[in-house]
């Protein structure tokens, strides 16, 4: 089974060939870069495509539903914004070239945790092409992600390092970054549907961890019934159930304002992957 594609110097041959060694039962997946961005990119040939034939039904419906979010214009606010920043960048990342469009999920197709952010950020995902990936945010959760078996690695800098997800799948709420961090109400809506999709997709999901409370609200808004009682609440470190549905787990997002300021401890983070992954562990 295909579950990414090595970029760079490596040969399709010898891709291949890695995949051939890591077998269909490998706990890891690649995910930097995923097939959705090696052909926005035109890194490979229209005759390369038979390799989606190669991948499994769910892998390809996730592939698809990537390239659907790339080529969105449904927000012109949004749309405007991550071009204008990806012109005129910052000064420490002036040499990038930005990737400036929305962001697709990245992750384990077979994955049993589901990991919702607000938005890309402007000069993290927004420039490197993958969510939590080149910015502060990102190196708490791919740190914790790391320590706790989720991830084979600390750092996620670009999409080309080499980071690989354990049963987990990241995404969010909004797809596109978004000015000062705060999506309009119509944003998110628009993006409601990607998030549906994707819980749809993947169908081994038993844990939805939301970061922050705009990830909350909106997974109460559109995932979680309205009618629980007693109705979640957002807190740090809250665990709740469903009938039929996954757990839903909430904490503050990993942003530098909760980070620095010691409203989020590097202790209460790493506690609720620990909770998750006994939870998944006993499931």
């Amino acid at each position: 089974m295909l579950c990414g594609l090595i970029v760079g110097s490596v040969s399709l041959a010898s891709s291949l060939a890695f995949f051939s060694c890591l077998g269909s039962s490998s706990i890891f997946r690649l995910c930097a870069p995923s097939l959705t961005h090696i052909l926005e990119c035109g890194r490979l040939n229209c005759g390369l495509l038979d390799l989606i034939g190669l991948m499994s039904k769910k892998e390809a419906a996730l592939e698809v539903l990537g390239r659907t979010v790339i080529s969105c214009r449904k927000c012109p606010r949004l749309v405007s914004y991550v071009s204008k920043v990806s012109q005129d960048k910052v000064r420490r990342y002036k040499k990038w070239s930005y990737w400036g469009r929305p962001l697709p999920g990245f992750g384990d197709p077979e994955a049993r945790l589901l990991i919702v952010g607000l938005a890309p950020a402007a000069h993290g995902g927004n420039r490197t092409g993958r969510m939590f990936t080149g910015d502060s945010s990102g190196d708490w959760l791919i740190r914790a992600l790391c320590e706790t078996g989720f991830a084979n690695q600390p750092k996620s800098v670009s999409r080309k390092n080499g980071l690989m997800l354990a049963s987990t799948y990241i995404t969010a709420v909004v797809r596109c970054a978004p000015l000062q961090n705060r999506p309009l109400a119509d944003e998110i809506a628009n993006c409601s549907g990607y998030l549906l999709e994707e819980l749809r997709l993947l169908d081994r999901v038993e844990v939805v961890l939301t970061l922050g409370k705009v990830a909350f609200d909106t997974c109460m808004e559109y995932v979680f019934p309205r009618d629980s009682k007693p109705r979640p609440r957002f807190r740090h470190g809250g665990f709740y159930s469903f009938e039929d549905l996954p757990s839903l787990v909430t904490s503050y997002h990993p942003s530098r304002q909760n980070t620095q300021t010691g409203r989020l401890t590097w202790e209460m983070w790493l506690g609720v992957f620990k909770r998750i992954k006994h939870t998944l562990g006993n499931g």
